[in-house]
């Protein structure tokens, strides 16, 4: 994954003792990690970073409270949690499960761009592309229509890798990514006709309606949780017969949950039952895992559904 977000405090030695605190947290002496931490947030009290750091120690030390008003600090000294500590709150049961903060994303990707396509494909054998494509091409023998598309929509492109799986089968493609180091990553491949800063929804929101053939999200919805807004625009600016295919992380229970590794998890009943409000029919829904993470698979689905 990317490398950690640090944003310096401004004060020297308030940095230096954040380092050192860091290297304590990775060697596993926690104790004395907060305590460095503490001395870095009386010489900055906004250190952005530390708070953060130091909920995510209190967590791992099972301090819940203490974690709980630390990352609270970490959010009250960045408006745009661009740490993310929002989420962490609701690991925590501090507050309920809704979207992340676009700040938090845009830095997220914009720092792990320069590697992403090596991380993922050569450490976490990404797949999402190649199931979603294979996937496309099943649905669209089965139902005895051609596999070629004129435009597409490529919601959180990355690098280009979905536009790449489907670069035979698709004349025109639009990528959307709200990181700006994804899309430069994505200019460079020349696959793209259009590229566009923009979260996945607003991207859509932008577009005429019926003006596409086929929608693609590969490992990108994991990072929404309600998925009725960007289904309703999907099927809106799909032409009649068009495709939208893409990948979820899921889970065992019901609804969607926050993941230990921050993505959301949507349960099959809950795809199926947006899918349907959106007005969209359904045409493949299978377990497929997108990745490995820790070295086991993450549970996944497919997912691929058209406009009648």
């Amino acid at each position: 994954m990317p490398l950690r977000l640090f944003h310096s405090s401004g004060d020297l030695m308030a940095d230096r003792r954040f380092e050192f605190a860091r290297d304590l947290q990775l060697k596993g002496d926690l104790p004395a990690a907060a305590d460095l931490i503490e001395q870095a947030i009386e010489l900055a009290p906004n250190f952005t970073s530390a708070w953060f750091t130091l909920g995510e120690i209190r967590a791992q030390l099972g301090e819940r409270d203490k974690a709980i008003a630390a990352f609270r600090k970490s959010r009250e000294a960045d408006p745009d949690d661009k740490h993310g500590a929002h989420l962490h709150l609701i690991r925590l049961g501090d507050e309920q499960l809704s979207e992340m903060p676009k700040a938090y994303v845009q830095a997220l990707f914009d720092q792990y761009a320069p590697r992403f396509e090596h991380v993922l494909v050569n450490d976490l054998g990404y797949r999402a592309p190649s199931l979603i494509f294979k996937a496309v091409v099943a649905a669209r023998v089965a139902a005895k229509k051609p596999a070629l598309f004129k435009r597409a929509i490529d919601l959180g492109c990355g690098t280009g890798l979905a536009a790449a799986a489907f670069a035979k089968q698709v004349d025109q493609f639009t990528g959307i990514d709200l990181s700006p180091g994804m899309i430069k990553q994505a200019r460079a491949t020349g696959l793209y006709a259009e590229l566009e800063v923009a979260d996945m929804i607003e991207g859509l929101r932008s577009k005429d309606d019926g003006c596409v053939n086929l929608v693609v999200a590969a490992d990108a919805f994991v990072y929404l949780s309600d998925l009725a807004p960007v289904l309703s625009e999907a099927q809106r600016v799909l032409a009649s017969g068009g495709v939208l295919a893409f990948t979820l992380e899921t889970h065992d229970g019901n609804g969607i949950v926050l993941g230990e590794g921050l993505r959301y998890a949507h349960s099959a009943e809950y795809a199926r039952d947006a899918i349907a409000m959106a007005g969209l029919k359904l045409l493949t829904l299978e377990p497929a895992s997108p990745r490995v993470e820790n070295n086991e698979p993450v549970k996944g689905l497919v997912v691929v559904v058209e406009k009648t």
